[in-house]
C-alpha cells in the first residue's frame, strides 16, 4: 500500500514508499565511505576489494551489471542486464553475441559503454564509462570451454534479438545446431560470439548515505595516472 496515492488519472506510480514502513523511501544508513578507505593508485584494485567484500557479505550474484550503449547517429540508448566474466588491468569483460545482437549494432557505430553494478545488500554502487574492444576467439575460448554444453549450442544456435515466429523455431534451431556436434565433446566458440572488453576511463564508487547525501568519489583516467575526486551527491 503506497502512502502517496496518485494524484492524477494519468500517474500509475507516484512516490512509492517503503514497503517495511509505509513510509517515505527508505534511508540509506549502513556505511560511509571516505578517500582514505580507496586505493590510492588503482580503481580496478578497489573495485576487487570492493567486489570480494560483496561476496563475502552474501550479495546476490554481484557479478550481474547493466550493460549501457549507444547506436550512431541517432544516439538511442538501449540497457540491458548480462554477467561481468572478467577482470583485469584492462577492464572489464562480458560475453555476447557480436553478430546479431543490439548490442552489437551499437558498439559497430559508437565504442563508447556504460556498466553500472547495484549491491542493495551493502547500499553500493559503481559506474564504469569507457572504450570497448572485443576480445580474440583464442581468448574468448577460454571461457567458452567453461560453459554447460547447452549453453555452448544454444550461442551457437541462437540469432539474438532477431524477431521469432514462435518459440518452436528456436528450438529447430537449437536441434539442428545439437545435430551438428553430435559426438563431439569440442565445441569452437562461434565466430559471431565472444568477449568485450570495456576499458575504463572513469570509475565512480558510490556508497549510499541518508537522505540522498550519499557518498562518491570517482577514479579518472590521466595518461597512465588515474585521479580521485570526491563528487556531491
Amino acid at each position: 500500500m503506497a502512502l502517496h496515492p496518485p494524484q492524477s488519472t494519468n500517474k500509475l506510480i507516484f512516490a512509492p514508499a517503503d514497503d517495511k514502513t509505509n513510509a517515505q523511501a527508505e534511508q540509506y544508513k549502513k556505511d560511509t565511505l571516505e578517500r582514505e578507505q580507496l586505493d590510492p593508485e588503482s580503481p580496478f584494485k578497489q573495485f576487487h576489494n570492493w567486489f570480494t567484500l560483496a561476496q563475502q557479505s552474501f550479495v546476490h550474484q554481484p557479478e550481474t551489471v547493466c550493460l549501457s550503449t549507444a547506436s550512431l547517429p541517432s544516439g538511442r540508448v538501449s540497457s540491458r542486464m548480462v554477467y561481468m566474466k572478467e577482470l583485469d588491468d584492462k577492464g572489464f569483460v562480458i560475453y555476447s553475441n557480436w553478430g546479431t545482437s543490439q548490442k552489437a549494432a551499437d558498439v559497430a557505430s559508437n565504442k563508447w559503454a556504460s556498466l553500472t553494478f547495484w549491491w542493495w545488500e551493502m547500499e553500493r554502487q559503481v559506474r564504469v564509462e569507457g572504450q570497448v574492444e572485443r576480445l580474440t576467439d583464442a581468448e574468448s575460448q577460454v571461457y567458452f570451454d567453461t560453459r554447460i554444453r547447452e549453453s555452448r549450442i544454444g550461442a551457437w544456435a541462437s540469432k539474438q534479438s532477431q524477431v521469432l515466429k514462435g518459440r518452436e523455431e528456436l528450438e529447430g534451431w537449437v536441434e539442428e545446431t545439437e545435430r551438428r556436434f553430435e559426438g563431439k565433446k569440442k565445441i569452437p566458440v562461434p565466430e559471431f560470439w565472444g568477449g568485450l572488453r570495456v576499458k575504463p576511463v572513469m570509475l565512480e564508487f558510490w556508497q549510499g548515505r541518508e537522505s540522498r547525501l550519499h557518498d562518491r568519489f570517482q577514479y579518472l583516467k590521466e595518461g597512465e595516472e588515474w585521479r580521485i575526486e570526491r563528487l556531491s551527491p
